[in-house]
């Protein structure tokens, strides 16, 4: 799996909760059943100068891209 994206971090979640949690079409996920990589901005930018700035101005539209290429051998 190849990961792009035009931000420079990424928010790794586990499925460490989802134990007996019911989802799509009443399937119950186990814990660890799942996993999320969301790209974002640095969650401290703010406090560090040399980060690229994470501040939307009102008006101002927000947009970031991210792509998965999932590739099997």
């Amino acid at each position: 799996m190849e990961l792009w994206a035009d931000q420079p971090g990424v928010q790794f979640y586990t499925g460490n909760g989802l134990a007996g949690v019911r989802g799509k079409d009443g399937r119950v996920y186990g814990r660890y059943g799942a996993l999320c990589l969301e790209t974002q901005g640095f969650p401290d930018a703010v406090n560090h100068p040399s980060f690229p700035s994470q501040i939307v101005r009102p008006g101002q539209v927000y947009e970031h891209n991210m792509v998965f290429r999932f590739s099997f051998f």
